[in-house]
């Protein structure tokens, strides 16, 4: 018997400012599952949430909830006031905060005995413990769980926020890029509570390793359509670039056919003794349905400019000290950072990794101690708060144009699309862009000058999976040394080959890989910490993987050019061939139809051969 279904969605049509999002969509979501909604920037995941949640209403079909079901949702705004983190987090289960209400006023012992029973059905008792467990895995220790909310930033506050819906435990919970306000030491947390979610749960996440740890099945957004997968996210990706391709073969198989055909009645529809063959293949090709093609993204692109970097040593610190005013925050720095080095910050936030970034990039000046740059040395810093301090009014272009007016607009544009901001986004207000477009806005900015280092503070947030990928690649062919801070475990482990962890006053080096900081986070979470591990020997280092993951990447890409420039090709000889012109001029058909065939088996053993590399990157990047 199916399981009942937590959400239906029937014929669900969805337009924002005229813009459809969703055109005859449905979805069946069972209860009791795990599902993940992907898709590109600006496809309106986020907005199908809002529906989903209650806060908007279709424009056709409807939306339907299992009955009675408790819906958990995190709201935009982050709480404020003066109660503490622990309380709003208690208070969320407002059906605990009625019941100790009523326990503390009623007077009839008929109903002060169900209300007693009914605490101790939902556990009250324990509350406090589980509220404070949560807390604490996004990062709130004992002394930050009692201060007020009003002494807490915005994305602390959303964390607090997050805690109370995980506190809750709704039938349905509905998550919206949960990461965006954590470290990486709460993503982690975060990845295995939603993995043993005991309800139903939909989110949206940039992060692929919560993709592929959490969902039992992928929502794919695309087209203005729900395409439901099994499994997880690579196996989502798998399966749907070999369905691609496989509708692809099929449409050019079918093109193929159409255009022998046609040709075969264009030459003899008026010769009478192929007259009734040349009508019954016309009829043939009334009847024969056009095959659309397999509809593709377009590539995603990021682009970081340098020149003249700098030989090494960039920056050396000797016993160097850093803070603010005469507070100290991190101290007895020694080390040196070159051209080539592609360092992560670990460390949970608060420890220290912003004002060693800061540091670095000369926005603090060292306390004690010295810290020598290389003469010339231009950095490019990237923060999360940039995206919001965009003019909203502003385009792209005049974004750029404001700080550097020299430039000719044709140049701006080039800076753009080496961002991802095509034409058509190169014009468009900052207000009216998706957060990643924001995001790929921000980094242009920050190349302006074109930095020999890039310091990259969670720049993940808002962006899609394919632009996290386009990123990392585009972080490795960069020619200068580069710093991440970021709670994405797949771009730290694509991008950087020196783990620096940041805690306790000091900066040192970390000295085995991502995996093993997890297994000592989940070892220090059960009492269990044995200090830092040894780097085992069955993991292939982060600098060792980026050697290898390289020249197979690259093979991959010239093999995907070489695959458009062949169906280009092909598509052309295709076209000559089914021109009744071509018969008029005497050219050779027999010859041709065999360079078409000549083409389709370079392009099988192309695509052959890129669906082995893509193997080969998938278990080299799971090493």
């Amino acid at each position: 018997m199916k399981p009942p279904a937590m959400l239906h969605l029937n014929d669900i049509t969805l337009r924002v400012a005229g813009r459809p999002l969703l055109e005859g969509a449905t979805l069946h979501l069972p209860a009791g599952q795990r599902a993940a909604l992907v898709g590109r920037n600006g496809t309106g995941k986020s907005t199908l949430l809002r529906l989903i949640a209650g806060e908007l209403q279709p424009d056709q079909g409807d939306v339907r909830l299992q009955s009675r079901a408790r819906i958990g949702y995190v709201a935009q705004e982050a709480p404020a006031g003066t109660r503490t983190p622990l309380e709003v987090v208690l208070a969320a289960d407002t059906e605990r905060a009625s019941l100790l209400e009523e326990a503390r006023t009623a007077t009839d012992p008929l109903r002060i005995a169900e209300v007693q029973a009914r605490l101790v059905d939902i556990r009250a008792d324990a509350a406090p413990a589980r509220a404070a467990r949560i807390l604490l895995g996004l990062g709130f220790d004992k002394e930050a769980q009692e201060r007020p909310l009003s002494s807490f930033s915005g994305g602390w506050r959303m964390r607090v926020a997050l805690a109370g819906v995980l506190f809750v435990e709704p039938d349905f919970l509905i998550l919206d890029e949960p990461t965006n306000h954590l470290d990486l030491e709460a993503t982690m947390w975060l990845e295995d509570h939603l993995r043993r979610y005991p309800r139903t749960l939909l989110v949206v996440s940039h992060d692929r390793d919560l993709l592929n740890a959490v969902p039992e099945r992928i929502i794919h957004l695309d087209q203005q359509k729900l395409t439901t997968y099994s499994g997880n996210y690579d196996i989502f990706a798998r399966t749907r670039a070999e369905k691609m391709m496989v509708q692809e073969k099929t449409r050019e198989r079918q093109e193929a056919a159409r255009a022998h055909m046609q040709a075969f009645v264009d030459r003899f529809r008026y010769k009478a003794s192929k007259a009734r063959q040349a009508q019954s293949r016309l009829k043939m090709l009334e009847k024969m349905p056009l095959m659309e093609a397999a509809a593709r993204e377009p590539e995603v692109r990021f682009a970081f400019p340098a020149k003249d970097v700098p030989p090494p040593p960039m920056i050396t610190m000797d016993r160097a000290a850093t803070g603010y005013g005469e507070k100290i925050v991190l101290t007895g720095l020694d080390m040196r950072i070159d051209p080539d080095d592609r360092i992560a910050l670990l460390g949970a936030n608060g420890n220290g990794k912003s004002t060693f970034a800061k540091l670095v990039a000369g926005r603090l000046q060292p306390l004690a101690g010295e810290i020598v740059r290389a003469r010339g040395l231009r950095i490019g810093f990237f923060a999360q708060h940039q995206t919001e301090e965009l003019e909203p009014e502003e385009s792209s272009i005049r974004h750029v144009l404001s700080r550097q007016p020299q430039r000719r607009e044709q140049e701006v544009r080039g800076l753009l699309a080496r961002f991802g901001l095509g034409a058509a986004k190169a014009e468009t207000k900052a207000k009216h862009l998706s957060g990643g477009e924001k995001t790929r806005l921000a980094m242009a900015l920050m190349c302006l000058d074109e930095p020999h280092m890039l310091i990259l503070d969670e720049p993940t947030n808002h962006l899609d999976i394919d632009s996290c990928d386009a990123l990392a690649e585009a972080i490795n062919e960069f020619p200068g040394a580069v710093i991440v801070i970021s709670h994405d475990r797949h771009l730290v482990e694509m991008t950087a080959d020196r783990l620096l962890l940041v805690g306790n006053g000091r900066v040192e080096t970390y000295e085995g890989d991502v995996a093993d900081y997890r297994d000592m986070l989940m070892r220090t979470e059960r009492g269990q910490h044995d200090g830092q591990p040894a780097a085992r020997a069955d993991r292939i280092s982060g600098a060792a993987k980026r050697s290898k993951l390289a020249p197979l990447r690259k093979e991959a890409k010239e093999l995907e050019r070489e695959i458009g420039r062949l169906d280009g090709e092909r598509a052309k000889l295709q076209a000559k061939l089914a021109d009744p012109g071509s018969y008029a001029a005497g050219i050779d058909m027999a010859g041709l139809q065999r360079e078409i065939n000549a083409i389709g088996k370079a392009v099988d053993a192309a695509e052959a051969r890129w669906l082995e590399l893509e193997a080969q990157i998938e278990e080299l990047a799971a090493a």
